[in-house]
């Protein structure tokens, strides 16, 4: 039997992209006079935007520690940019 190919997922949006989009959800939300349905759909959007955002910085956080990594040990250092 031939195996049907299972369907790519999309890339997933930068996360400048996904943050952007969120702005625009909490925007639309904070001027109300929405109708619920459509409430509804933007908040599980804003969720969902919510949540690859906050796995992007993970992932971005446990890549900065590996690359920190010294002697087997993480050594994670605080991050101060350049123009405080």
């Amino acid at each position: 039997m031939a195996k049907t190919p299972e369907p790519e997922k999309p890339p997933l949006a930068s996360f400048e992209a996904s943050i952007e989009d969120l702005e625009k959800v909490v925007k639309e939300l904070e001027a109300g006079d929405l109708p619920l349905e459509r409430a509804l759909a933007l908040f599980e959007k804003g969720v969902g935007l919510s949540e690859t955002c906050r796995k992007q910085l993970e992932e971005a956080e446990s890549r900065v520690e590996i690359l920190l990594k010294r002697n087997d040990k993480v050594q994670p250092e605080p991050f101060h940019p350049e123009n405080e």
